[in-house]
């Protein structure tokens, strides 16, 4: 299914077959990386493996286990060992996303909510893909800017917790769903212009834009939409 993994420098970027390659190889292993997300998801509303996971070690967990599974990611994406690395990554991501699935669900049009915010981030990444295929210009200088908006975010989210702000939570997410869809934009045009050339980075640069506009889009959905018996 996939090329051999090759390293950030490999072959020629200028190259149309280099770029294709690149895509076609992003666009299976992102798809691929929704099953393990899915079945973490799953495993978790089942188990209730997350309900002591709330507040500051929620956020702990969440951090730690994220940034560890980053990092790993990054010292194996030129080897075999890359993909397994990179979904046993995307199910944490589906574990740790399945209390806001299970509330979500306990509203009475849950599973409604649910497809709603799958169908919008599925309708952003069709958007900035036709962009990213469309704009002729480089976007590299996005990218400085869209990393300070993603700090405060974090920085927001965190003061958030404990200040426990039902608006504040809406706006966070809001912001949330503007700053990565716009990474999303970024980071295909990257990939389109040879900018990277490891379809492992790219799939998880790609993964992390989507899943934070659906998370976001859906707890903007539950705050705003959902109906309690």
């Amino acid at each position: 299914m996939f090329d051999q993994v090759q390293p950030i420098n490999y072959g020629d970027v200028s190259s149309p077959q280099e770029r294709n390659r690149v895509m076609r190889n992003t666009y299976w292993l992102l798809s691929l990386s929704l099953l393990p997300t899915v079945l973490g998801a799953w495993i978790g509303v089942a188990t209730g493996i997350t309900h002591a996971l709330t507040g500051m070690m929620g956020l702990i967990v969440f951090m730690g286990g994220a940034f560890g599974l980053m990092y790993a990611i990054e010292k194996t994406k030129n080897s075999a060992a890359g993909v397994p690395v990179l979904l046993g990554f995307t199910f944490f991501m589906g574990l740790m996303l399945s209390g806001l699935i299970e509330h979500t669900l306990g509203f009475r049009n849950g599973a409604s909510l649910i497809m709603t915010a799958f169908g919008g981030t599925a309708g952003v990444f069709f958007v900035m893909a036709s962009l990213a295929s469309t704009i002729k210009r480089d976007l590299s200088g996005m990218g400085k800017w869209l990393m300070v908006g993603a700090v405060v975010l974090v920085v927001g989210s965190i003061i958030n917790v404990f200040v426990g702000s039902t608006v504040g939570m809406m706006v966070i997410s809001m912001l949330a769903i503007a700053i990565f869809s716009a990474f999303m934009l970024f980071d295909l045009k990257r990939i389109l212009d040879g900018g990277e050339t490891n379809y492992i980075s790219a799939t998880l640069a790609l993964y992390l834009d989507l899943f934070n506009v659906f998370q976001s889009l859906l707890s903007l959905l539950g705050i705003m939409g959902g109906e309690r018996d």
